[in-house]
């Protein structure tokens, strides 16, 4: 039986490295995945944007408001355009930055 055992151990090892192997191969199927994603201006809350907030923002989390025009989130492909948007002229989320539309009893 001690036989048996000196040759799993080796077999066990390389089903470990080729599982290595494996998962490391998978890394780009991950990315692809990120693919099924899109940026979506004007829909982020406030403080709730993955990134682009405009001037004098950093980064992710630093919209100042709901809606903001120059800020994005990422949503799954083809949502953007039918996520609901109170400054976007359509009404919905957009692909690219916008002008927001002016708001009402001004």
């Amino acid at each position: 039986m001690s036989i048996r055992r000196s040759s799993a151990v080796p077999a066990l090892a390389l089903a470990a490295a080729l599982g290595s192997v494996l998962a490391a191969g998978s890394a780009p199927a991950s990315a692809e995945k990120g693919a099924t994603k899109e940026r979506c201006f004007g829909i982020a809350m406030a403080g709730k944007n993955d990134c682009a907030a405009g001037p004098g923002t950093t980064c992710a989390g630093t919209s100042k408001s709901d809606h903001q025009a120059n800020a994005w989130k990422y949503v799954p492909a083809g949502t953007c355009t039918k996520t609901a948007s109170k400054t976007s002229p359509t009404g919905f989320g957009q692909l690219t930055e916008f002008e927001p539309k002016p708001a009402k009893g001004g």
